[in-house]
């Protein structure tokens, strides 16, 4: 069971839903950290939103437990954010996927990537893993994105994955166990 709140939204987002994240942060309290959810996207260009979108509801559901990292881009300081929780979720929007929604049991790479920003979460795990900084199992919920224009709304194929991506992160927040989110990654395909 999740046990206390904890919310902390990233840097730099200018929108009305970014600042809700932004105002949810006072919520949070102390306790354990069951879930870090950690959501990269942009609300500003389409389909990217997808993750910030599931952001905002997470927010309004309020749940104990649960920590919140919302920003443009998984980056290296992304990586201390995984310490004390007992699972990690990272969220993303992505062009090549076939499936809606993907969710994969994810390591650490090989390497830390080139860059202090834009990592995949592979690479933001291979940084706590660097600095020492005790990591989660983690997990990806990837989102088929197709419009990622600036300045264009989630389209309708957007809104349809957006649906569905809400409801398989409600069931797996609903079942925290490794096997309940094998079992749903199976069920996904790729």
């Amino acid at each position: 069971m999740i046990a206390a709140a904890e919310i902390r939204p990233g840097q730099g987002r200018a929108t009305d839903a970014a600042r809700r994240v932004d105002a949810a942060a006072a919520v949070g309290g102390g306790g354990a950290c069951e879930l870090v959810v950690l959501v990269a996207g942009n609300p500003a260009r389409g389909d990217d939103a997808l993750g910030p979108l599931l952001a905002e509801r997470l927010v309004a559901l309020a749940i104990p437990g649960l920590r919140l990292v919302c920003d443009f881009q998984f980056q290296l300081e992304h990586a201390v954010e995984l310490a004390g929780a007992r699972r990690a979720l990272f969220i993303d929007a992505h062009r090549s996927q076939r499936a809606p929604v993907c969710l994969t049991e994810i390591g650490a790479a090989a390497d830390c990537g080139r860059a202090s920003h834009a990592l995949t979460p592979a690479e933001v795990l291979a940084v706590a893993d660097r600095i020492g900084e005790p990591r989660p199992p983690a997990w990806l919920l990837s989102l088929r994105g197709v419009e990622f224009g600036l300045g264009e709304a989630l389209g309708p194929s957007g809104r349809l994955v957006l649906a569905s991506a809400w409801g398989v992160l409600r069931v797996l927040i609903a079942n925290p166990s490794d096997a309940a989110w094998r079992a749903m990654a199976a069920r996904l395909g790729r």
